[in-house]
């Protein structure tokens, strides 16, 4: 048996569901706020795209993806964050979701067994750690808290650290916090990774929720190109349509960057057997090529945002996330008997804080912090908000 099977931990939301089964929630309808699961309709296109060319079922899928799909994406990226002769053939790799691709990228980058090869963001996207350890090693956490405002402190990094290092996963914008890397920050690593010989992964999933159009987050590529490294050397940046399109079961993304790892991955994902459905590359080209639906969704979000953050704000310390779509506030009481005092007051579910990261020398960064997923309809959300901010007022 691979050993790393015995190191993982329960997933966030099985946590969760142990912690309130048992708890009767208010006798009230229930406002879930605790899974990233986009609720706005996904595009119209998309899913008449997908009920016209679903006899593609009938035909075996190619890692690789279609021409006419890479092709979308490459200029997506161009247009997105400035680049200039992106390869769809060599520079892009379609994949079955963020999530498929960042756990299967550590089994193809680090050494099986080698101490100190991962390094992440504390808390984090659980597939970081889960995907370090089944490749043998354990990662290296790093705390992104309020002191460094929830970005993770690279100084911390010793030399030998750096040298260990074969995979460095970074998310930006961040889960949960929404803080965001710039771009200088972004060369800082390119850097280091040049300097070291480690690849970074960059999960920029949360990266077309952003509340100012004039000021999309910047990407790992754009930051690599802009510093000259327009091979993108050593860089690899996650996207997806999950959020962007509200497609979070279509299961399509795409990893991109460094010719030399996108083909390895290739080599690794055609054994590992993930090509994405023919009908779902269709799809997924009209979704890369529409911005139309992506300016809309965010505008949706926005109007959450400006409807709940003044409510959540009066009674509780609450970042205003640069991106994303979360709430990553602080909590008068342990965050645990908060989510659960919330769900039996107020029947709205949220989700600890602690479960998104892990105990280091310095603490816990998600302790005494819930997050807040402002993925339903804005009425629920609002009224979520106004059912927390209810409790607190009255006391726990």
């Amino acid at each position: 048996m691979n050993t790393g099977l015995a190191s993982l931990q329960p997933y966030p939301f099985e946590r969760l569901n142990a912690l309130l089964t048992g708890l009767p929630p208010a006798d009230i309808e229930t406002i879930a706020l605790t899974i990233g699961e986009p609720q706005h309709p996904p595009p119209a296109a998309v899913t008449g795209l997908l009920a016209e060319q679903s006899a593609r079922v009938g035909k075996y899928p190619t890692t690789n993806g279609s021409e006419s799909l890479r092709a979308a994406i490459a200029s997506w990226l161009e247009g997105r964050f400035g680049l200039h002769g992106v390869d769809a053939d060599r520079q892009i790799l379609p994949l079955n979701g963020t999530r498929e691709g960042l756990f299967a990228l550590a089994q193809t980058v680090v050494t099986y067994g080698q101490p100190g090869a991962v390094i992440s963001p504390n808390p984090f996207y659980q597939i970081y750690e889960g995907a370090a350890l089944l490749a043998g090693t354990s990662p290296h956490f790093l705390n992104c808290d309020y002191s460094n405002g929830f970005l993770p402190d690279f100084s911390q990094i010793t030399e030998d650290q750096w040298q260990a290092c074969q995979l460095l996963y970074i998310c930006t914008p961040g889960n949960p916090s929404g803080a965001v890397l710039s771009s200088a920050h972004l060369q800082y690593l390119i850097a280091l990774a040049e300097e070291h010989d480690f690849v970074i992964a960059s999960d920029e999933c949360y990266s077309e929720i952003y509340p100012d159009e004039a000021k999309p987050p910047p990407g790992l590529l754009g930051a690599a190109a802009a510093m000259g490294v327009t091979d993108f050397k050593n860089c690899l940046c996650f996207h997806s349509l999950s959020k962007r399109s509200n497609l979070p079961g279509l299961r399509s993304g795409f990893v991109a960057g460094d010719s030399r790892w996108i083909e390895r991955f290739r080599r690794y994902r055609t054994y590992h057997g993930c090509a994405m459905p023919l009908h779902h590359q269709v799809a997924s080209e009209w979704a890369w090529s529409d911005e139309a639906h992506v300016v809309e969704n965010r505008a949706r979000y926005r109007e959450k945002f400006n409807a709940v953050l003044p409510i959540i704000s009066t009674v509780m310390t609450t970042p205003v996330p640069e991106a994303g779509f979360y709430l990553w506030p602080e909590t008068p009481i342990d965050d645990e008997q908060f989510a659960k005092a919330l769900w039996q007051r107020a029947g709205v579910s949220v989700l600890p804080g602690r479960y998104l990261g892990r105990d280091t020398a310095l603490g816990n960064p998600g302790a005494l912090r819930v997050r807040i997923a402002l993925v339903a309809d804005q009425d629920l959300c609002t009224e979520a908000a106004e059912r927390l901010a209810d409790c607190l007022r009255k006391g726990w």
